[in-house]
């Protein structure tokens, strides 16, 4: 599904989020809070969009990604990351080989979410920190209502306008209202190992970002 959307895939999630997602990244890149020669794993990473901000930083970071079309249609656009294809469940390094890890509203299309977050920390090294952002569940009940029913009405038609396949989209927001609330996925980050888990909410709730330590 996403080798299908992955030639305009930053350009659908730019329109369907109203611009959002630019901000949503620059706090993710403050929270990952990357340095000159540390390692990054940008799970999830796509085109690798997201990892830009890091590899600005002077760090070493590995755009990660299920999807070959999605590398592919990256590596064509920035040639010189290290792009590899790898599964959240299985991930192909060594234990203890990154500062930190970090996935971009890709947590929730992995399909056992338990072993990806136990993967995460495996590759983590001690003192390292894992960043997720994900779609979560807006704290204002009334803007809650209003946000369901977009994703359910406004976004399948605005996707048939700008993407490739607008099916994809239509799973995207059946998952995101599937997915576990703020306080869940917390929970879910202590029992993969993770301490001092704690979680901002971006515009509203309708974002989340989570963050957790490896002590050890």
């Amino acid at each position: 599904m996403f080798d299908d959307v992955a030639e305009r895939y930053d350009l659908t999630n730019d329109v369907l989020s109203l611009g959002q997602d630019r901000r949503w990244r620059k706090e993710v890149a403050k929270a990952v809070d990357a340095r000159p020669a540390q390692k990054v794993l940008d799970l999830a990473a796509g085109t690798g969009t997201s990892s830009l901000p890091f590899a600005r930083t002077g760090a070493y970071v590995v755009p990660c990604d299920f999807s070959q079309g999605m590398l592919r249609v990256g590596k064509q656009r920035q040639p010189w990351l290290p792009y590899t294809a790898g599964d959240a469940t299985r991930l192909p390094f060594k234990d203890d080989t990154f500062d930190a890890v970090t996935i971009s509203f890709g947590l929730r299309n992995v399909q056992d979410t338990d072993a990806a977050l136990r993967e995460m920390y495996r590759v983590t090294r001690p003192g390292g920190r894992v960043v997720i952002c994900e779609f979560s569940h807006p704290t204002w009940a009334p803007f809650r209502t209003v946000y369901t029913e977009y994703l359910m009405r406004a976004l399948p038609p605005v996707a048939r306008a700008v993407s490739s396949n607008p099916d994809a989209y239509v799973y995207l927001a059946e998952s995101i209202r599937a997915w576990p609330d703020q306080p869940a996925l917390a929970e879910r980050l202590g029992k993969a190992g993770w301490s001092r888990v704690a979680w901002r909410n971006l515009s509203g709730g309708i974002v989340a970002l989570h963050r957790g330590f490896k002590d050890s």
